[in-house]
């Protein structure tokens, strides 16, 4: 995937976008975007375009996700919602291995079935950001994770830029959205303007090209990509959450014996909602399980959350036995612990934790009232370990 779009953005016409649905599957990936299921936006198979939400919008803000029917053509109306693309790249249950007993002895089944060759469509700039961010997870170390690897190298990524920006979006304020600049194959945007229905359409890969190439398209005018920069635009411009990353790290560390972490804690239901639903996160837990008669045995990794009290569980208890210490352990790990171990911070602005999360905590809201604290006197020397009172 290229870092800037090749070749001159094209213009795709609404009653057209079928064609990139059909061309992607002609190529063998398995295309999975946006659909509506269950009063929400979710990411499934698509069939065809038809199958994308067409006329939907949604409202959300702290604790509230509604579907609103807004009729019209339009196939991106929307903001996230509850799925992110994780589940294809990292999925929540894995096998690692699997055995079965042979006389006094054991075999290890392997499987070598290549993971699926899944195109992305309608992946958000915030969303392309995550998908960065898990790159540098899995990828960036010493040590890689060849599933997820696999995964990625096979998939190709559709972006859409934003045209609007949800309650719970603050992309803009993280440089990550709304527009995306970078590590797509293909981007569109949507241009709705009385009758018209378009996609302006630019490649960001040689693969991406090919695609764009077998398309029925013309070339863009100038009018065009300036419709294309005032949706974005409009976009950022609505955004009325922020966090401002200058100094948070410091702040954050200076503040971990804050007495509004209790505050938090109050209203915090540790649930792990926020987690589940975080394109970035990525606890886990390893798993054994064997059959009743003891003839097979197999290992699983599944999806976890700092939330959960056995997550940090050693010999003789957990380490995190309060919900203050797990929701501070959860907050300051994606703004400064995630800086220390990958130089970057696990945020992407996307607003699902906020959207999300059951007691409605808004955690640009916390950021700016820890920041605005004044560090009490001794408080920075403090190790940054759980306080006895978490023990």
């Amino acid at each position: 995937m290229g870092e800037a779009p090749s070749g001159e953005p094209r213009l795709l016409t609404g009653e057209n976008l079928d064609a990139l649905v059909g061309v992607l599957a002609a190529r063998g990936w398995t295309v999975v975007g946006p659909t509506v299921r269950d009063g929400a936006v979710v990411y499934d198979r698509l069939a065809s375009a038809r199958d994308l939400p067409e006329g939907w919008s949604d409202e959300q803000g702290p604790g509230t996700y509604r579907l609103r029917r807004t009729g019209g053509p339009a196939r991106f109306s929307y903001s996230v919602g509850p799925h992110s693309w994780k589940q294809f790249l990292f999925p929540p249950e894995r096998l690692l291995w699997r055995a079965a007993r042979e006389g006094a002895g054991f075999r290890v089944l392997t499987e070598d079935t290549p993971p699926p060759r899944y195109a992305f469509l309608g992946v958000r700039a915030c969303e392309l950001a995550a998908i960065a961010v898990q790159d540098r997870v899995f990828l960036g170390g010493t040590y890689t994770d060849p599933d997820y690897r696999a995964r990625r190298e096979r998939a190709f990524l559709v972006a859409v830029n934003c045209g609007q920006a949800g309650a719970s979006c603050f992309c803009a304020s993280l440089g990550t959205g709304p527009r995306a600049t970078s590590g797509y194959d293909l981007v569109l945007t949507e241009l709705l303007d009385g009758e018209r229905h378009d996609f302006l359409v630019a490649a960001g890969s040689e693969p991406g090209r090919q695609v764009l190439d077998a398309l029925p398209t013309r070339p863009a005018a100038p009018a065009d990509l300036a419709a294309a920069e005032q949706a974005t635009a409009h976009a950022a411009a609505q955004q009325v959450r922020a966090v401002a990353l200058d100094g948070l790290k410091a702040a954050l560390e200076d503040r971990l014996d804050s007495p509004r972490w209790d505050e938090i804690a109050g209203r915090c239901l540790t649930c792990g909602n926020c987690t589940q639903v975080c394109p970035t996160c990525f606890c886990v837990a390893v798993e054994d399980t064997t059959d009743l008669a003891g003839m097979s045995a197999a290992r699983l990794r599944r999806w976890d959350s700092c939330f959960s009290l056995d997550f940090s569980y050693l010999h003789g208890g957990s380490v995190r036995r309060s919900g203050k210490a797990r929701y501070r352990q959860w907050l300051t790990h994606k703004f400064a612990g995630w800086v220390d171990q990958f130089g970057t911070v696990g945020c992407v602005g996307c607003g699902r934790c906020i959207t999300w999360c059951p007691a409605g905590i808004d955690i640009t809201a916390e950021l700016a009232s820890l920041r605005a604290e004044a560090a009490p006197a001794g408080e920075g020397a403090h190790d940054g370990g759980d306080g006895p009172d978490d023990a």
